[in-house]
């Protein structure tokens, strides 16, 4: 799989000095490369307890993302997925502790404790106060006897921070650390493994398949599950986790391991808040990319009960731009529309033929989804079908409420209506197209002689002309045909679509900034929308 990497021996370390170079002077690293890696604050104040964590690199932003006022000290990274050694975690400390100690944080993984052990050990035979706590927040494996630490480290990070940072003794801070370790409980879901730098790709997850509670460095999971929807994956993380958590307020952190989608996370946030246990959940943090599996899909989601005094410290401000910040879980706020964009609702009204004629028309779209979704993908953005498709099915939900007897009035409102529920320029110029329509019925025009005004407001509006590789390719030569009936309309357009795949240079809509290459010998999927449709209804007919 390509990459943007150098090579993978010299990965950790070029990352590393991107992160300091853009950490705007508040970050520096130990002179160790390439065996000692580890990032301090350049603003410390040695009077105060440090916080050091760290492990295996791939986790971004986390550690050294989290190093600066009101969190980590340093952080101590390791290659991929691998333990620092232990010089690399005594350097880290023997920077930056002084007289008030030091506490590290340590996931649960043998490697990390070892390491972070035995460095802790030698610090204290240098007479330095060494406190260290492990995490081990994974509930995916209840009877394993040492559960894994996983993205609920960043509770321990920001709350034992947020205490240093204000001066809090070392026994202070590491016993608040450790009283969130045993109150915080995480797990994760994937859609896909992780790509590690210079080996092959396991392809573990099947088809449809989804992992549940799988390790962030691409261990495997308790279990594939059958994956359908956002809400399914979210109840099935939800159901683990209900289980380990007490009454009483909490806070929630949702983790993008790495490869989900902003879209995707938003709606995995809006899942977890109307789950079974969303009435618990007070404070949100993310959804971001915290604890990271590389380039995973998939996401965590870690609950802590909270006191009044962990609130105080989760929404204590801090300097690294990778905390997203903790925010209140709330109503959504709906505002209403400004007066000039409430649209004055038609009188329906009923008619059974236009209702039977609309609905058809509507039908043949949405069956046309997933092909004309596969053509706009050899020449645009994949989506002209679900465009159509989307809103075919509104205009089927508004059909109670259309004045389907009335065809001036119903020109409009199929235009209102497409230019609330359409997306993308299809939907804007559709609804000019059914308004102009309108006013032409209003006018004295016919049906044909309707349409045609609608099309020529269009052009006008749009800029496209025949032959610039749009829906008008089909359109226009449809309605100049529609006189001589609906066979001789499908025929025209079905010329107008199939000579759009010899046009390889479109001179308006998304396919004008595509090469001609990808435009060759397919289609302009709109047009091909257009030429199904008059062929359908010339069958159904």
């Amino acid at each position: 799989m390509k990459q943007f990497i150098n090579a993978k021996e010299t990965l950790v370390t070029e990352a590393i000095d991107g992160t300091l170079r853009t950490g705007g002077g508040r970050l520096a690293r130990l002179d160790g490369y390439p065996h000692i890696k580890v990032v301090v604050r350049s603003d410390w104040d040695r009077s105060k307890v440090a916080l050091v964590s760290g492990g295996g690199s791939g986790h971004e932003p986390s550690h050294a993302g989290f190093v600066g006022q009101g969190m980590l000290t340093a952080a101590v990274c390791g290659d991929i997925f691998a333990s620092p050694s232990v010089d690399a975690v005594l350097a880290g400390i023997l920077a930056v502790t002084g007289k008030a100690g030091c506490l590290l944080i340590v996931k649960n993984y043998t490697g990390d404790r070892l390491n972070f052990g035995l460095a802790a050990e030698r610090a204290r035979a240098q007479g330095l106060k060494v406190a260290m706590v492990i995490v081990d927040d994974d509930v995916a494996l209840p009877d394993l006897p040492q559960a894994r630490g996983v993205a609920g480290t960043l509770f321990v990070h920001k709350i034992a921070g947020a205490l240093a940072e204000q001066g809090a003794d070392l026994d202070t801070v590491a016993e608040a650390a450790q009283r969130v370790v045993k109150g915080v409980v995480s797990i994760g879901m994937s859609l896909d493994t992780c790509t590690i730098p210079g080996s092959p790709k396991e392809d573990r997850i099947g088809a449809g398949k989804a992992e549940l509670g799988l390790g962030i460095h691409g261990e495997p999971g308790i279990e594939q599950v059958e994956f359908s929807t956002a809400l399914d994956a979210m109840e099935m993380v939800v159901d683990r986790l209900a289980p380990a958590i007490g009454p009483g307020p909490h806070a929630a952190l949702l983790n993008n391991l790495g490869g989900a989608t902003p879209l995707e996370m938003g709606v995995l946030a809006e899942e977890l808040s109307r789950s079974r246990i969303g009435g618990q959940l007070h404070w949100l943090i993310g959804p971001a990319p915290l604890m990271t599996s590389l380039d995973m899909q998939g996401f965590s989601v870690s609950l802590l009960p909270v006191t009044k005094a962990d609130e105080a410290a989760l929404l204590a401000p801090v300097a690294p731009a990778a905390w997203p910040g903790c925010l209140a879980l709330g109503e959504v706020a709906v505002a209403a529309l400004p007066d000039g964009l409430t649209p004055i609702q038609p009188i329906p009204s009923a008619n059974p033929e236009a209702r039977a004629f609309i609905e058809r028309c509507c039908g043949i779209l949405i069956d046309a989804e997933a092909d004309l979704n596969a053509l706009d993908a050899k020449s645009g953005d994949g989506d002209t079908g679900s465009t159509l498709a989307t809103a075919a099915r509104a205009l089927i939900g508004a059909m109670d409420r259309l004045p389907l007897a009335d065809r001036t009035q119903l020109y409009r409102a199929i235009g209102l209506e497409l230019s609330q529920t359409m997306g993308g320029s299809s939907g804007v110029l559709l609804a000019i197209f059914f308004a102009a329509a309108g006013d032409a019925s209003a006018s004295g025009k016919d049906g044909i002689g309707a349409l045609k005004a609608g099309l020529d407001r269009v052009q006008q509006v749009g800029g496209a002309r025949p032959g610039d590789r749009t829906m008008i390719d089909a359109l226009q030569p449809a309605l100049e045909a529609l006189p001589d009936g609906l066979a001789a309309a499908a025929g025209a357009a079905r010329g107008g679509a199939d000579a759009t795949a010899a046009i390889t240079r479109a001179r308006a809509g998304r396919a004008s900034y595509v090469a001609a290459a990808s435009l060759a010998g397919h289609n302009d999927p709109g047009a091909e929308a257009v030429a199904r449709l008059f062929e359908k209804l010339t069958a159904a007919g």
